[in-house]
C-alpha cells in the first residue's frame, strides 16, 4: 500500500515512523509546511535511515503521486475547515484520505460541508475517514464496546485530562488554545469564542456518533465548558502564564435527548504540575450507567526500555490510524464514519 504523509508536527512525525516502519506500508510522498523541512530525505525528519523520499511544500507534486492513502495530520488552526480544501484537492486526485483531526461521524456534519466532501469522493472514487485517539477511539470505539455487557444503558460519560505544559508553541497555546485568558473577561460557551469553536466542530461529532450507535436521537449538544485560574505564575514550555489567568480549560459537550444527558464527554487540558505525590490520572474514565454499570479506566505506556521523547498517546495516534488504512481502501467511495472495530493486522516481511 502507497502511502502520503501529509505534515510532519508532533502527531505526524510519529505517523511518518510508523509508516517507515512498516514493511507492508510504502512511503512515496511527504508534505510540509516549513521551508526549514523541504528537501530533506523522509528518514532524516523521522530520524530514520534514508528513504528516497524527500518532503515538499508543492501540492502540485502530491497530487501527481500515485497513491492509496493520505494520512492528514496537520496541525488544528482555526477556522475548524480551514484544510477541507487541500483534503478535497487529494481526493479528487484519486486518492483516500485519513485524518488525525475529526471525521469520526460526518453524518453530523453541516449539510453543506458534507454535500462538498461527498462531491469530491465521488470524483475521485475516494474515501474520507477519520482515526486517532479522541476523536477517534476513545468514546466512539472503546466506551461503545463497554456497552456490550449491558442489557440496557441510560447514560455514557468519558473523562479525559491532558498535560499541556511541554507545548511550545505560544501562538498555539495562548491563541488557538486559549490559555492566560482572563476568565472574567471570556465566556468559554459563548459562539463566538474562538479555541471553542474548533473544539465545538471537532467534539459535537463525537458526541453524535456514540448517540448514533447506541440508538438515542439527540435533541442537541449542549456546552459546559469552564475555565479555571492559575493560583501563581505558571513558566511552562510556551511562556508564562500569569496568577488569576486560565490554566486549565475543561471543555464538555452533553448530548442531550429527552432533557436527559445520554452522553457526557470532558475533555480537561491543564498548565498545573500535578500535586506532590498525587497519581497521574489514567487517559480515560469511561462509565456506563446501566444494567450493569461499568466503569473502564484505560491507559498507554510506552514500550519496555523506551528512551525516545515520543509519548505514548502519540504512538496511540500513530497505531490508530495505520489500523484504519485497511478500512478506508476497502470502503466505497464516500463520507465514512469511523468503523467500530478496527485493531491490529500482522504484517508480512518479505
Amino acid at each position: 500500500m502507497k502511502i502520503i504523509q501529509w505534515a510532519t508536527g508532533a502527531m505526524g512525525k510519529t505517523c511518518l515512523r510508523a509508516v517507515i516502519d512498516r514493511p507492508d506500508l510504502e512511503l512515496v510522498g511527504l508534505y510540509v509546511y516549513g521551508e526549514r523541512k523541504a528537501g530533506l530525505d523522509a528518514g532524516e525528519i523521522a530520524r530514520r535511515p534514508a528513504t528516497g523520499v524527500f518532503a515538499t511544500q508543492s501540492i502540485e507534486e502530491i497530487l501527481a503521486l500515485d497513491a492509496d492513502v493520505v494520512i492528514h495530520a496537520a496541525r488544528l488552526d482555526p477556522p475548524f475547515e480551514r484544510h477541507d480544501g487541500d483534503i478535497q484537492r487529494l481526493l479528487r486526485s484519486g486518492k483516500n484520505v485519513i485524518s488525525i483531526n475529526g471525521g469520526s461521524f460526518p453524518p453530523f456534519w453541516p449539510q453543506e460541508r458534507q454535500a462538498s466532501f461527498q462531491a469530491a469522493c465521488a470524483e475521485g472514487q475516494t474515501s474520507f475517514m477519520g482515526a486517532g485517539l479522541n476523536p477517534g477511539f476513545g468514546a466512539e470505539k472503546l466506551a461503545v464496546l463497554a456497552t456490550g455487557v449491558c442489557s440496557d444503558v441510560t447514560s455514557i460519560s468519558l473523562r479525559e485530562l491532558v498535560d499541556c505544559r511541554a507545548v511550545k508553541s505560544a501562538p498555539y497555546v495562548f491563541d488557538i488554545i486559549g490559555f492566560g485568558s482572563e476568565p472574567g473577561k471570556v465566556d468559554p460557551n459563548h459562539p463566538d469564542w474562538v479555541p471553542g469553536q474548533t473544539m465545538n466542530a471537532l467534539f459535537r461529532e463525537v458526541v453524535g456518533c456514540v448517540a448514533d450507535r447506541l440508538g438515542w436521537k439527540l435533541d442537541g449538544v449542549k456546552t459546559a465548558h469552564m475555565l479555571r485560574p492559575a493560583q501563581s505564575d505558571l513558566e511552562i514550555a510556551a511562556g508564562v502564564i500569569r496568577a488569576g489567568t486560565t490554566a486549565r480549560i475543561d471543555w464538555n459537550w452533553l448530548g442531550i435527548e429527552g432533557g436527559e444527558t445520554r452522553v457526557d464527554l470532558g475533555i480537561g487540558w491543564t498548565m498545573e504540575a500535578p500535586a506532590a505525590g498525587e497519581a497521574p490520572p489514567p487517559l480515560w474514565t469511561i462509565r456506563v450507567d446501566g444494567t450493569p454499570s461499568v466503569k473502564l479506566d484505560f491507559d498507554l505506556e510506552t514500550p519496555s526500555g523506551w528512551t525516545a521523547r515520543t509519548t505514548a498517546e502519540q504512538l496511540g495516534v500513530a497505531g490508530a490510524v495505520i489500523n484504519a488504512i485497511p478500512a478506508v481502501i476497502a470502503a466505497p467511495p464516500g463520507l465514512q464514519p469511523a468503523p467500530l472495530a478496527t485493531h491490529f493486522h500482522a504484517f508480512r516481511r518479505a
